[in-house]
């Protein structure tokens, strides 16, 4: 399943010190993130990008198909495209050499967080994903969850007061 290609903000060139948030589908939508050997082998890359554009990885989420990420810039050259695109080739390389085939649908989503308080609604919608899905009853519970930069229970009490969107 391919969608159609989203439109970046064409005012906006992606660097700096902004927030972001990131959804990556896999191809055809299959259900490869439910092994802790594919989540790690791709976290790792996933994070390999972020320190190569100096991103932050504030959230992350490997549902079954597809993963949110909430990131931030670290410096005035931070390129959130740039991230985006060595995150999907890096993971989806070392996906391939591993387990055969593609990874990542062609296109992602992206969305430029404008405040602190838009960063916690989407951090909080982020670690409700697995319990909305089913797949756990709190956050805690579910093992591809997490951060580079804060512990879950940092994470989860910062947002226990944010209302959802």
């Amino acid at each position: 399943m391919q969608t159609r290609k989203p439109d970046h903000l064409k005012t906006f060139d992606y660097r700096g010190l902004h927030r972001y948030s990131l959804t990556f589908c896999t191809d055809y939508r299959k259900r490869v993130f439910i092994h802790d050997s594919v989540v790690t082998l791709v976290a790792n890359q996933i994070l390999r990008a972020a320190t190569d554009t100096h991103f932050a990885l504030i959230a992350y989420c490997f549902m079954p198909d597809h993963l949110h990420l909430v990131t931030e810039g670290l410096r005035d050259d931070s390129d959130c495209l740039r991230f985006i695109k060595l995150a999907k080739q890096y993971s989806g390389f070392y996906f391939s050499q591993a387990h055969g085939g593609k990874l990542w649908q062609r296109y992602g989503f992206e969305h430029v967080l404008r405040d602190d308080e838009l960063t916690l609604v989407v951090v909080r919608y982020v670690l409700q994903n697995p319990v909305r899905a089913g797949l756990a009853s709190h956050p805690r519970e579910y093992p591809f969850i997490g951060s580079q930069v804060y512990s879950l229970d940092e994470l989860i009490d910062a947002t226990a007061d944010v209302q959802s969107t």
